[in-house]
């Protein structure tokens, strides 16, 4: 295993000048390589390295997978396109295999791992079960790729909006951005905007307009991430600042819709309002603050990946785009006031079962039972 070995220098083998978002598979190689903080190199180097081919484009887990098996090769369809070499008796005549993309040399001493016995991972960052792509990289197939790689990056637990209802639109705006150069930092920046603009047209009561706004900031905040990732281009204060604003924004919507509510007449008396508040906000926090608690007790794991229930219930959970749904409904009966009700009921349901599941998983760890993801197994 890796822990005793120093860190591989990444070798690319071949060249390859077709384009994947807007990079060549060359650049992506080296992209991935950074962001695990390994050196590159042009020539063959003293100590282990690990051989790529530019002929191909994989997810980054392969090359996590193959960091963990020094001495090996994984092929695709006979053809070598990760080797982890400790010595160099071999990378001459696997480079060049790689570079002409041929199959290796029978005799070689190295262990041969296929791509093709679909090896499925868990994507832990993404929450999901998923074999990792391995695709050849040329002109006819770069949206297929590209398709791959973008639904490869998309979380498998989230909400029921964000997996459902605007994958193909985020598609098409992280390959328009991608194209004319755009970075995930800047897709946060007017994402930013949108939001702050949705959050004044709440509080003066110009709920579709708000809603317009918001729907525009909640599909760039997928598209940031997924640009990210696609890119290989994710940074620590780019995600940061994702994140961040995640967090930060829901409480102030919901403030300045009740706020707003005045534009139509139907305000709040002082004691409705404050308790709706309450609810909403002392709820929101709650239920992160037992989202955090689950994670330290349980090895960083989410707690929507605990069992299938817990990643079912993410779909609908009192998150932002599922009371975005409910206020939607809501003020299409010209009701809003009743959804932002709604919201709070739904808030609290959903701490009371957040709760129930923190304390039977704490009751499970006192009984000796391991708590591991669903996903995981």
């Amino acid at each position: 295993m890796m822990s005793n070995l120093p860190a591989p220098a990444v070798l690319i083998a071949g060249a390859n000048p077709t384009l994947i978002w807007g990079m060549t598979s060359e650049e992506r190689l080296r992209r991935i390589a950074v962001a695990r903080k390994l050196p590159t190199t042009r020539t063959e180097p003293d100590g282990p390295v690990l051989i790529a081919a530019a002929s191909h484009v994989f997810d980054p887990q392969w090359i996590g997978f193959m960091l963990d098996r020094p001495g090996a090769v994984l092929t695709s369809g006979d053809v070598p396109v990760l080797a982890h070499l400790t010595g160099n008796r071999s990378a001459d005549l696997i480079r060049k295999a790689m570079a002409e993309g041929h199959p290796l040399p029978e005799e070689l001493p190295v262990e041969i791992v296929r791509a093709e016995d679909h090896r499925v991972f868990y994507n832990v960052a993404l929450r999901k079960r998923e074999e990792p792509m391995l695709e050849p990289l040329t002109p006819g197939n770069v949206r297929a790729i590209e398709r791959m790689s973008y639904f490869g990056a998309y979380k498998g637990v989230t909400d029921i909006l964000t997996k459902y209802l605007w994958p193909e639109w985020a598609l098409v705006l992280t390959r328009i951005s991608a194209k004319i150069g755009l970075t995930p930092n800047m897709i946060t920046g007017i994402g930013a905007a949108f939001c702050v603009f949705a959050t004044v047209l709440f509080a003066y009561g110009h709920y579709w307009w708000g809603m317009a706004a918001g729907l525009v900031f909640m599909v760039l905040d997928t598209v940031d991430g997924k640009l990210a990732r696609c890119t290989i281009t994710s940074s620590h204060w780019g995600n940061v600042a994702d994140h961040g604003m995640d967090l930060v924004h829901p409480p102030f919507w919901w403030w300045f819709w009740a706020t707003g509510l005045a534009a139509w007449g139907l305000a709040f008396g002082d004691a409705t309002f404050w308790w709706v508040q309450g609810v909403i906000q002392i709820g929101y926090w709650v239920q992160r603050a037992i989202e955090g608690i689950f994670m330290r007790r349980n090895g960083l794991m989410h707690i929507h990946v605990w069992e299938k229930i817990d990643s079912d219930f993410r779909l609908i959970t009192a998150r932002r785009n599922p009371n975005m749904v409910i206020l939607f409904v809501a003020t299409a009966f010209q009701r809003p006031d009743i959804g932002l009700i709604a919201v709070a009921v739904w808030t609290g349901l959903s701490c009371l079962f957040h709760l129930v599941r923190l304390i039977q998983a704490e009751v499970r760890r006192a009984n000796g039972e391991a708590i591991t993801s669903w996903l995981a197994a």
